[in-house]
């Protein structure tokens, strides 16, 4: 793959503050589509990313899973579809500019997945609560003892082929949308690989790990969706 195609999906629940960010540190001679998710904001977040170059979709179904299933349904519906698709948070918790460390070994090693990990890169204090290094930890190695696969993290920035992520069948439309990704990538026997990224404070308070209730609905589904899938 020489110069593959890119289009980067963000699912973004009220970020106003930080979409805008993200979308102006995207390397854009990368990527040729950004497709932000608006996941029933109650914000300005669609027009901050319309003004900032984004395509956005409307998903008024909240949950994480289920503005990724939004973008991938646009992509299907075009004609032009991409090689690669990559996965972005609009929080700015990740660093978009090392968007093509990320791409690098679908393209020169030809690997089907690649996950950008905050365990492996420089994270900053206080990026990650506690509960979710704990969850992380718990998750990639489960995965591990079932699958046999080493995965690191389920970091929200990834890259994946196109072909590929539509072959998986993608259907969790919340919580469970990272490890479904890994746990499918393991059954199908994929050519994977983690990749260390930097990341910082988010923007703003998350909806999951900034408070209980979503911490523990969480790391439940994530538990579940790997079990579910054995």
């Amino acid at each position: 793959m020489s110069v593959p195609i890119i289009d980067i999906i963000i699912p973004a629940y009220n970020e106003e503050r930080s979409v805008g960010l993200v979308l102006g540190d995207i390397p854009k001679y990368r990527v040729r589509r950004m497709i932000v998710c608006n996941n029933a904001s109650t914000d300005q977040t669609a027009q901050v990313a319309r003004e900032a170059g984004a395509i956005v979709l409307d998903q008024p179904i909240k949950g994480y899973g289920s503005a990724c299933l939004k973008g991938i349904e646009f992509l299907q519906a075009n004609p032009d579809p991409p090689d690669v698709v990559v996965f972005l948070d609009a929080d700015y918790s990740d660093h978009p500019e090392e968007l093509a460390q990320l791409v690098q070994p679908i393209i020169d090693e030809d690997y089907d997945m690649v996950i950008g990990s905050r365990a492996l890169g420089n994270m900053e204090e206080g990026a990650m609560m506690p509960q979710q290094i704990f969850g992380n930890w718990l998750a990639t190695n489960l995965i591990r003892l079932f699958y046999n696969y080493h995965f690191t993290d389920l970091g929200p920035f990834r890259a994946i082929k196109y072909e590929t992520l539509i072959d998986m069948k993608m259907s969790d439309p919340d919580f469970g949308w990272t490890v479904e990704m890994q746990v499918k990538a393991a059954k199908m026997g994929l050519k994977c690989k983690d990749i260390p990224v930097s990341y910082r404070k988010r923007i703003g308070v998350s909806k999951v790990s900034g408070t209980v209730k979503g911490t523990i609905l969480a790391g439940h589904k994530i538990l579940w969706t790997i079990f579910k899938l054995l």
